[in-house]
């Protein structure tokens, strides 16, 4: 919880659901906020573009990770947990790695991959490849 002063001065406390309306992503395209993970699966299948993509809620409703990435490329949908770092608030993807990238925002997150290449995991197959995020996909 956390707690801040209105205009009016007085004190107002918000949970941490309202508290990630500052990730920005309700306003987004590409914001599937209810969304299950096998529909937000579905809706990157028939898109068949490399480079599709969507954010929807984590299905464990986690405050460490109130979101996932779900990307689509060469014929595999991939689902990366977004994780919110609470000592920084600030946004991070996949697992706690050394040199990863921090972001003020899941938009700037987002901004940032459709220019940058994101590194796609595929630990089934021990494989990487990278894409741009191009396609956002509504659901």
């Amino acid at each position: 919880m956390y707690s801040y002063e209105t205009p009016t001065r007085s004190t107002t406390t918000i949970s941490y659901p309202l508290l990630f309306q500052d990730a920005g992503v309700y306003s987004k395209v590409w914001y599937a906020s209810t969304s299950e993970r096998k529909i937000a699966e579905e809706a990157l299948v028939k898109s068949n573009k490399d480079g599709s993509f969507l954010v929807r809620k984590s299905s464990g409703q986690d405050v460490k990770q109130p979101y996932t990435l779900v990307v689509f490329y060469k014929k595999r949908v991939y689902n990366i947990p977004v994780r919110y770092i609470e000592s920084s608030r600030q946004y991070a993807l996949g697992r706690e790695k050394s040199g990863e990238e921090h972001f003020s925002s899941v938009v700037d997150m987002i901004e940032n991959h459709q220019r940058q290449p994101l590194v796609l995991i595929d630990s089934q197959n021990n494989t990487k490849d990278s894409t741009k995020l191009k396609y956002p996909v509504k659901v």
